[in-house]
């Protein structure tokens, strides 16, 4: 049979893989199945030699080559893991590989890249952009090009996982869940499970500011979307694949869409699982697990998803972290309206009660009344908040719930304050306590000597020492009295009055 008449099934079984790619292990995620009442198995191509299982379809079509094609050189598009397959792929084979990257390709990617060889161009703002840049290459140059997902042979590469998996599983599957960008895993990897088992529940996951797989299942022909969010940038595709969408027609059973706050939950879940920190693409399926089988109530099934890459930029980590306590439901962002008055801070943080305080931050504005925008950990979850919303309306609080807000968020939590409006005798330190629960309260009530507070800034970084940032009015005639209650509160501290930083922006 030639190898163009062969079937899907008959490339994944015949594809060319081990050469550069390993069998990766199908880990139970003792963790997760626990909280989630189901059997949750990760299959681990984060620990591929790329940390992603796209060398697996990359090598499979690049060994499929002719010597003519190999001799002329190979152009590729990706935003980062189908460019080091390309490249390790070249490497290995001793073809010249050429990939066009994004801008918003992780730096790691691209270094990655150069390390095993390949020639990198950055070009276009996203995947989109690359792509037509690369098959531009691909006439001027007369190379080859090696199409990232919607290419049989590149199909078949990554159906080889679904080989493995069945393997190492053997029990029945209720269900996988896959990440989807251009459709090339859930295409390989479906096409042979539902071959075996016809019974296994498929399901999409995408980011939902890349729903181009959602989208053309909504209007039952491909939809190119007018833009796409780059957070999972691993998958953030306008159009998906002209075949991985006909075969995605027949394999797939159900789509679900996840945002960047469960996008960063399921890689801290990850991460407590195997301390790996997984890409936002490589996430995708353990946050679409978790919101489907709440919202399905599924309890007691077999679980797969793939752990599809590991390729995070270590800058970005910050803005994970902060995301994911909101993606887990564990963390709640208040805009509250206080007394301006002494005590107020205090009589708020009893009025939170035992729940620990993540933020809080405040500005003097005028006499009357403060705003403070405080983060408050909720470990119940949902139910946690809704109580916690409860208590505060009982004790006749204002506030706002900014959980929800992307501008908060993303922007407003850094920048409460600003210039203080008629703040005299003010005096700025920088303090560092033992974090512990209730450090926050202890710490205010330590300072509660009759001075105004005018700033407050606290963010629980989950590190051993609290840091606060505090501005306090104190009249010149009692300086010295103030200098020895800081001596008595047995805290390391810093006088930061002078700091052309709080000069310039709060001063």
């Amino acid at each position: 049979m030639n190898t163009a008449d062969k079937s899907l099934i008959e490339r994944i079984l015949t594809a060319r893989v081990y050469d550069v790619a390993k069998e990766t292990p199908l880990d139970f995620a003792k963790n997760l199945s626990q909280r989630l009442n189901n059997r949750i198995f990760l299959k681990r191509e984060d620990l591929q030699p790329v940390f992603s299982f796209k060398l697996r379809g990359a090598f499979n079509r690049m060994f499929q080559l002719t010597p003519e094609e190999r001799a002329r050189g190979i152009v590729a598009a990706s935003a980062g893991n189908h460019a080091q397959g390309v490249a390790l792929s070249g490497k290995t084979l001793g073809i010249r590989t050429i990939i066009v990257m994004p801008k918003v390709a992780p730096d790691i990617k691209i270094n990655a890249v150069k390390s095993f060889g390949g020639e990198v161009v950055i070009h276009g703002n996203n995947f989109d952009e690359a792509y037509a840049h690369a098959r531009h290459l691909e006439q001027e140059e007369g190379m080859t090009f090696v199409h990232p997902f919607d290419d049989l042979d590149v199909i078949a590469g990554q159906g080889t996982i679904a080989m493995e998996l069945l393997r190492q599983h053997q029990d029945p599957i209720d269900a996988i869940f896959l990440a989807v960008g251009g459709g090339g895993l859930i295409s390989g990897v479906a096409s042979y499970l539902k071959y075996l088992y016809p019974s296994t529940k498929v399901i999409s996951v995408e980011h939902e500011e890349a729903p181009t797989l959602h989208d053309s299942f909504k209007a039952g022909k491909r939809v190119q979307l007018s833009q796409v969010g780059t957070f999972a940038d691993g998958a953030a595709v306008k159009l998906i694949g002209e075949q991985t969408f006909a075969i995605a027609q027949q394999v797939v059973d159900d789509v679900i869409l996840v945002n960047t706050d469960e996008t960063c939950a399921a890689i801290k879940d990850v991460f407590e699982e195997t301390r790996t920190l997984l890409e936002p693409a490589g996430a995708l399926g353990v946050a679409g697990i978790k919101k489907y089988v709440a919202e399905q109530g599924w309890e007691g099934k077999n679980i797969v998803t793939i752990t599809s890459g590991a390729n995070i930029n270590f800058d970005r980590l910050r803005h994970v972290a902060e995301r994911a306590e909101l993606g887990e439901g564990r963390e709640i962002l208040l805009a509250v309206t206080i007394p301006e008055q002494p005590g107020s801070f205090r009589q708020f943080c009893r009025a939170v009660g035992n729940r620990a305080i993540t933020e809080f931050n405040y500005r003097y504005a005028d006499s009357k009344a403060a705003q403070v925008f405080a983060g408050v950990k909720i470990p119940g979850g949902k139910g946690e908040r809704e109580k916690l919303i409860n208590e505060l309306k009982a004790q006749n609080y204002s506030f706002i719930d900014m959980t929800d807000n992307e501008v908060a968020k993303v922007h407003l939590r850094y920048m409460v304050g600003g210039h203080g409006q008629g703040v005299e005798n003010e005096l700025i330190y920088r303090f560092m306590f033992p974090e512990r629960p209730g450090a926050l309260l202890h710490f205010l009530t330590s300072m509660s000597a009759g001075w105004n507070i005018s700033l407050f800034h606290y963010r629980n970084h989950g590190s051993d020492f609290g840091r606060v940032l505090v501005g306090i009015q104190v009249p010149s005639a009692e300086r010295e009295e103030f200098k020895q209650t800081l001596d008595q509160l047995a805290y390391e501290y810093w006088d930061e009055t002078d700091n052309p930083a709080y000069q310039r922006f709060l001063g």
